[in-house]
């Protein structure tokens, strides 16, 4: 890419007694059109001496006082902008096009790879969710199941139109981050990194604890824990796609086991009749009445929902599944944890005795025992683990995938974009969350039943992020073509249930409130102090220069140059806004919310055009963007705004040859939302919708 021409920003003056100077209108940067002038020339000029003062031939600022003792005017004023005209050149364009092809060539996930990454965590649920749903379900806990998996096809149409309209991976995050402001979105983050930890730990220790429910372990089971931890980070730094491979083969001898078992089962059913199931259900109704009945329903309703967790992670890695196949995973996903979960409950209910049920945490092994012998227990025993274990490394791969967008997002510093050359595995990333999974298992004392209690309401208030996405995304982002479009009525049912549920949770134990607000806040902390470091360091300054003493120490005389130099660089990063029109408010709006929501000190507004722009244009560019500063400059005297054409189609290959020009991530690259005959996905274009 070359640069054509760089055009000052020096106020343009014409003659006083022209009657030829005219007025742009709002209109397509490509095609302006001239109106009478709203002012006369004489006004313009007052107008633009209130804005501009010449010092040695250059613009000055003076509008904005400095809040600082020891400061100018000048800190808190960015500079001027400039107008500049880009042609793309085959380097910029050839590494474009590797970067499309890149994105395309990661589409490696078909149906029943993506379902596998997810569906050993919703599969693996059933070995610790029928104990917890037994203890307060009792006799009634295959219909809680039953009705706790039914609640499943409210999220499906609302998941479904969300990744329709925004295919990208790291959702709800991402799907906040493009509907709403990156404030909400870091919460949606937060959350979605501690469903995903709570993932990790619950599966890993409830797989050690299921093994030293069958054998004597040499070692207690936190440590197991740390080793299946340890395994695992090995597993996920091997690639995406062997991961998948992995998970795929865990899932088949899962699902083989779990056949094996249920057939097992039905035939020692139909040997031995009904008379255990009777007997089972007339202990467990002796002396409840229908309110206690339902009660006991509604228990077990609200912690079976833990065993659907998994589900939350599949939009997780949405851009990384083939086209048209998330439906069928989200399909898959759902009806193997509505037949399992609840057939497999009704069928212990028929076969074991109720205090043998209510007593025992391995119960499927026990089922095993009953039906087959000892050879189809240790099978049972052997596929819990690594079934659980395969959890963990769906917990991993869905929180690297976050933390990748974080880093994109300038939430967390590049170095979680760091990968493993020989796979492409982001070992920072993978390593961190590790770490951080261990630290919160640690922080509670190695409790399970801890960490379990707070998985349920984390992973509540995660699904409750989708159905609020689409409010927010119909409302804000009406435009933005989606393939489904699901009624109102079942997103409305979808926060229903999620609220009614989180507060059954709440009074089964309302300790549970207490761990998730615990490290929701740590995690929120974090985030927010990330996303706003310069305005952190500019009140560390303000202090800093309220005593004078500090300035006149030796050892502290040079902080407040360091603070200065360690903000302009934070600052530094350039975004860039893509517009197809000059519409005032649009440019208006979009500044605000770079303003409020990046720091940043440099925007570059980009305009792509098909072919030369006419010389009448140009003239009009300089004073379309001169007028625009009267208002821009003023408003936003803190960022450096520029004005670029650049020749060329607006399509995925040449916005990232254009992003590897200008050194801008296309994740820092913001637009309007497309309409309804856009012919791209959000996907390909890797860029962040602000506005409607």
């Amino acid at each position: 890419m070359s640069e054509k021409e760089c055009i000052s920003l020096v106020p343009l003056h014409s003659s006083e007694n022209s009657s030829s100077r005219t007025n742009y209108s709002r209109t397509n940067l490509g095609s302006l059109v001239a109106t009478p002038p709203l002012f006369n020339q004489s006004q313009f000029d007052i107008v633009l001496r209130r804005q501009y003062s010449r010092q040695e031939g250059k613009p000055k600022f003076t509008a904005v006082p400095s809040r600082f003792l020891n400061l100018t005017n000048d800190f808190e004023f960015a500079g001027w902008g400039s107008i500049s005209h880009l042609t793309l050149v085959q380097e910029d364009i050839h590494q474009g096009d590797v970067e499309l092809t890149s994105f395309r060539e990661q589409q490696v996930l078909g149906q029943f790879t993506a379902s596998a990454l997810a569906a050993n965590d919703i599969l693996g649920g059933v070995f610790y969710t029928l104990p917890s749903v037994v203890a307060l379900a009792g006799v009634y806990s295959p219909i809680s199941l039953f009705v706790a998996a039914l609640t499943l096809f409210l999220w499906r149409p609302v998941m479904e139109e969300m990744a329709s309209a925004l295919p990208i991976s790291g959702a709800p995050y991402t799907y906040l981050l493009n509907v709403s402001t990156k404030s909400v979105a870091l919460f949606g983050a937060a959350l979605l990194l501690l469903d995903f930890s709570a993932t990790a730990v619950v599966s890993a220790a409830t797989a050690t604890s299921y093994l030293a429910g069958e054998v004597s372990l040499p070692f207690p089971v936190y440590v197991g824990a740390a080793f299946v931890f340890v395994l695992f980070t090995v597993v996920s730094l091997s690639g995406l796609r062997e991961s998948a491979r992995v998970a795929t083969g865990v899932l088949a001898m899962h699902v083989v086991v779990m056949i094996m078992l249920i057939v097992a089962s039905v035939i020692a059913w139909g040997r031995g009749g009904m008379a255990q199931f009777r007997s089972n259900w007339s202990l467990g109704h002796v002396g409840l009445s229908p309110a206690a009945i339902a009660r006991q329903v509604f228990n077990g309703v609200c912690i079976g929902m833990l065993g659907l967790t998994g589900f939350e992670c599949a939009p997780s890695y949405t851009s990384k599944m083939k086209q048209n196949c998330y439906p069928k995973v989200l399909r898959n996903l759902h009806l193997s944890a509505l037949v399992l979960t609840s057939g497999v409950m009704l069928l212990v209910m028929a076969l074991l005795p109720l205090d043998v049920v209510e007593s025992g945490n391995n119960i499927l092994s026990l089922l095993a025992q009953k039906v087959a012998g000892r050879w189809l227990r240790i099978m049972v025993v052997v596929d819990a683990v690594v079934v659980l274990c395969a959890g963990v490394l769906t917990g991993i791969l869905s929180a690297c995938e976050l933390l990748v967008q974080l880093s994109c997002d300038l939430i967390l510093p590049r170095v979680f974009l760091a990968t493993v050359p020989a796979t492409g595995a982001p070992y920072v990333a993978v390593i961190s969350f590790i770490a951080f999974s261990a630290l919160i298992y640690a922080s509670t004392g190695a409790n399970l039943i801890v960490i379990s209690q707070m998985f349920a309401m984390v992973w509540l208030a995660v699904m409750a992020l989708f159905p609020v996405s689409l409010l927010l995304l119909r409302f804000s982002r009406p435009r933005l073509p989606r393939a489904s479009q699901c009624s109102l009525f079942v997103v409305a049912g979808a926060i229903s249930v999620t609220v009614t549920v989180a507060a059954g949770n709440v009074a089964i134990d309302p300790t549970i409130a207490g761990w998730f607000a615990l490290y929701l806040i740590i995690l929120l902390v974090l985030f927010y102090t990330s996303q706003n470091k310069v305005t952190i360091l500019r009140w560390v300054y303000w202090a800093y220069d309220q005593l004078p003493w500090l300035h006149r120490r030796q050892f502290t005389k040079g902080w407040g140059d360091s603070l200065i130099r360690h903000m302009r660089s934070l600052r530094r990063q350039e975004v860039c806004l893509l517009v197809k029109s000059d519409e005032i408010n649009n440019l208006f709006n979009m500044i605000l919310y770079v303003q409020r929501n990046e720091e940043t000190s440099h925007l570059k507004i980009v305009h792509f055009h098909s072919g030369d722009i006419p010389s009448e244009m140009e003239a009009n560019a300089r004073s379309t963007y001169i007028v625009l500063h009267l208002f821009l400059d003023e408003a936003f005297p803190e960022i450096t705004v520029d004005l670029m054409f650049v020749e060329g189609q607006f399509d995925p290959k040449n916005l990232a040859a254009l992003a590897h020009h200008l050194k801008i991530p296309r994740s820092l690259m913001f637009m309007s939302s497309p309409g309804p005959n856009f012919r791209y996905s959000v996907a390909e274009l890797g860029t962040r919708i602000i506005s409607i």
